[in-house]
């Protein structure tokens, strides 16, 4: 019998090649891609999640479970794909104009396809332009924008405003992060939602679509 709490447990020990493992012994033994993501994958970063809060690990051990979420996630994602999950939304995540840290913005983008939201990674140094056109031309749920330098947080209101002059503020829900961002300012730009870590993102990424 399968044990659902060993792949859970290979997450929150960051271990790879076990988490991979493990995840494909499960679809050996016939169970469905998306239960070994709910009852396997999900529950095992959710305890990553609470430790990360309550500050009994730090962002090294999240990395590492990051990992292990993405190797169990290839594995998985070919054949939920086959079986026709359906995903919890569209999102969209760049690193705004003139900031090329790509960290943060990774593990967001790694958290959100394992809880089974579509993901589409914009890269960095991305202009308001281009996540205009973004906006425009696909049917996004969800924008993310991330800034980690002080130099770079102005460039959100600058998409934001951006998004506003083009008529397209309305067609999707902002969230915003990254060090040099804090809920004041995300407030201050007219974000829908702000999200401090990896773990925060996707919980108010659900909410947005409440």
């Amino acid at each position: 019998m399968f044990n659902f709490d060993e792949l859970a447990n290979s997450l929150v020990q960051g271990d790879v090649s076990r988490a991979a493992e493990l995840a494909e012994a499960g679809l050996n033994a016939g169970i469905p891609a998306i239960e070994l993501l709910n009852k396997g994958l999900m529950e095992g970063i959710k305890v990553v999640g609470k430790r990360f809060r309550s500050g009994e690990i730090f962002l090294p051990e999240v990395l590492l479970s990051g990992e292990a979420m993405k190797a169990g996630m290839a594995v998985l994602k070919p054949v939920w794909l086959k079986e026709g999950v359906p995903s919890r939304g569209k999102v969209a995540i760049g690193t705004v104009e003139g900031d090329v840290h790509d960290i943060g913005k990774n593990i967001v983008l790694m958290m959100l396809e394992g809880n089974g939201w579509s993901v589409t990674d914009l890269g960095v140094d991305i202009p308001a332009e281009k996540f205009c056109s973004v906006v425009k031309e696909t049917d996004l749920d969800i924008l993310g924008l991330s800034a980690l330098l002080t130099t770079t947080t102005p460039r959100l209101k600058e998409v934001i405003d951006a998004l506003k002059a083009a008529g397209l503020r309305n067609k999707v829900k902002i969230m915003v992060g990254g060090v040099a961002v804090t809920q004041q300012y995300a407030d201050e730009i007219g974000t829908d939602s702000y999200a401090a870590n990896a773990v925060e993102a996707v919980d108010k990424a659900a909410l947005l679509l409440k």
